[in-house]
């Protein structure tokens, strides 16, 4: 292979973004255009790389030089990095062709590719980097390009809100991510992959340090993975073009912190309370928000909250040191919430911009390729037998039966709620009446955004078998107990139906639980915490300006000045005899002070 095609696959993206942004502004469909052909590239780089011989890897070279510390820039090129590469550019590409009809009168298409292009090369940077370093480089990007995709519509207050809310959450997450590395760095000497799975080992001999290493790391992915306490941010992302949302949600963004757990998936197996922290945030994540997804009415929210759900199984797969069934699951996650989001986009597209589901119904009639795409990645998340999503999901479960009872039982109940979600939304959106103008007069959507839905809907059915995701990344296989698979069915078996039995032909939502509905009041909760803390730094600030710059600085060092000049001006009283005195007082002491 070529050493410079992994490049070219990563700075594709980045000279798309530059050239839209510096010369193509202007011309939308130019910059469209640019856009989609450097994702295909990065694409048709990604298929040479995956075709490569498995030891070959990227070239590195010295980048800065502290504290005795050299700092590379290079590129991994391991089997799960290959993986990872042929998902981003993959569904990346399907996400820049859908775009071409989505976002094809938007006034800011060109700011809107060049920020999905930035956010390619961001993303694809954090899958290379074979350093952390590196990685943090490419995460804190990553940020910035969520930030400017988010706010998209800045015009729009909510996007505002939103963009601003995710950036700053994620900053809480990536401080305690550096802190980790520094921690990393400091004990071992180095903050490259490789040598510090070498010299976990020696780590591991100080359990508490190591632990807490890993759980600072860990509060990376809670940032981007949206975990509890930091999953705030991604519902509110919907304020983002569903496009963009897409991408977000199945192969960029939240995709990254289980790829970095699955990276440092060494320190977290040499740290038994690094696993159970982790495990304990992951199933809290994914019972929590599947409970807020069934009190949701906007299509683009139950699928959040359902991504948040699923990436929540996802990390507690990483916390009980099954990493591969985290990273399986991701895979099969990534190909069907795609197709998901995109189906839901077409929904919004063809219905002119409502969302909430009780004013849609009888869409499956009116949309067929939209609805029947739409049913088969529904199918693929609540773990319909045969395809991708039972697999993963399966995988999982196993791990956890293997791990304790009590997280296996705690994702079955998980794996009920989101069949039960999932269901109530497929009937209320596409079967029965159409509940208002724009239902009544839904079309489908073109070819352009079609294709996609069709070819994502395949990979969402075979995703799961070996011929498929064998050569992607290696599963083994084990002899699963009949309970897994037999809990799994009941779960999704009963979901379904208590969904059709409470939905089917209603015209308003029978189940109301305001706990649910309101997200916990998480929100609430820290809003009231962020005022009383904005409360008492004011109150803080305030006494320091008052009583140390103003007090002691400001009028403590005009007061001195002003007691100088008074000592000076006792001193200066226009009296030649008192004046006479003390140079003769003077004059005397100098003698004594020689004479002595």
């Amino acid at each position: 292979m070529n050493p410079a095609i992994p490049w070219i696959l990563l700075f594709a993206p980045l000279a798309s973004a530059a050239l839209i942004t510096l010369f193509t502004r202007r011309w939308r469909g130019l910059s469209a255009g640019i856009s989609v052909a450097a994702c295909l590239t990065s694409l048709a780089c990604a298929l040479l790389v995956f075709a490569a011989p498995a030891d070959t890897a990227g070239p590195s070279f010295p980048w800065l030089s502290a504290g005795g510390l050299t700092f590379s820039i290079g590129l991994t090129l391991d089997g799960l990095a290959r993986a990872m590469l042929l998902v981003v550019t993959g569904i990346g590409s399907l996400i820049h062709i859908y775009s071409l009809g989505y976002m094809r009168d938007d006034a800011g298409k060109s700011r809107y590719f060049a920020g999905l292009s930035l956010f390619m090369f961001s993303m694809l940077g954090i899958v290379l980097s074979d350093n952390f370093v590196m990685m943090f480089l490419f995460w804190e990007l990553v940020g910035v390009s969520s930030y400017i995709l988010i706010g998209h519509w800045f015009d729009r207050p909510t996007a505002a809100e939103a963009a601003k809310k995710a950036f700053l959450t994620n900053r809480i997450g990536d401080f305690g991510f550096m802190i980790g590395i520094l921690m990393l760095w400091v004990s071992l000497g180095t903050v490259a992959f490789v040598d510090l799975k070498a010299g976990v080992g020696a780590l591991a001999q100080h359990p508490g340090y190591l632990a807490a290493a890993t759980l600072l790391v860990f509060c990376g992915a809670v940032g981007k993975s949206a975990q509890f306490p930091l999953h705030v941010w991604l519902p509110d992302a919907m304020e983002g073009p569903t496009p963009v949302s897409a991408l977000i949600h199945a192969a960029t963004m939240v995709a990254a912190g289980v790829y970095m757990l699955a990276r440092v998936a060494f320190l977290i197996e040499a740290s038994a309370l690094a696993q159970t922290v982790i495990a304990g945030i992951g199933i809290t994540t994914a019972l929590g928000a599947a409970l807020m997804a069934t009190q949701q009415n906007d299509i683009k929210r139950i699928l959040a909250y359902s991504t948040l759900s699923q990436l929540g199984y996802m990390v507690l797969a990483a916390g009980m040191a099954a990493s591969t069934a985290a990273m399986f699951h991701l895979i099969t996650h990534a190909f069907f919430k795609a197709l998901l989001f995109l189906g839901a986009g077409a929904v919004i597209h063809a219905l002119h911009h409502e969302q909430d589901i009780w004013k849609m119904g009888g869409l499956a009639g009116k949309m067929k390729i939209t609805a029947a795409t739409f049913a088969v990645g529904t199918l693929a998340l609540i773990g319909c037998p045969g395809l991708a999503g039972f697999f993963s999901k399966d995988a999982i479960l196993l791990a956890a039966l293997h791990h304790s009872p009590v997280l296996f039982w705690l994702a079955i109940a998980t794996a009920f709620l989101t069949a039960f979600y999932m269901t109530r939304l497929v009937v209320v959106a596409f079967l029965g009446k159409g509940r208002s103008e724009a239902a009544g007069h839904a079309h489908e959507v073109g070819p352009v955004m079609a294709l996609p839905l069709l070819l994502l809907a395949i990979p969402s059915v075979i995703g799961g078998y070996g011929f498929f995701i064998n050569p992607l990344l290696h599963v083994p296989h084990h002899d699963i107990p009949a309970l897994v698979p037999g809990a799994a069915l009941t779960a999704f078996a009963a979901g379904v139906a208590l969904a059709f039995v409470l939905y089917r032909g209603r015209e308003t939502d029978p189940i109301l639980i305001p706990l649910f509905r309101d997200k916990f009041r998480v929100d609430e909760a820290y809003a009231v915490l962020i005022r009383y803390t904005q409360e008492l730094a004011a109150k803080v600030l305030d006494w320091a300006d008052r009583w140390i710059l103003d007090g002691l600085i400001v009028r403590g060092l005009s007061g001195l000045a002003w007691g100088a000049g008074y000592l000076l001006r006792c001193l200066q009283v226009g009296n030649l005899q008192a004046y006479a005195f003390l140079f003769g007082l003077g004059v005397v002491a100098v003698l004594y002070w020689a004479l002595s």
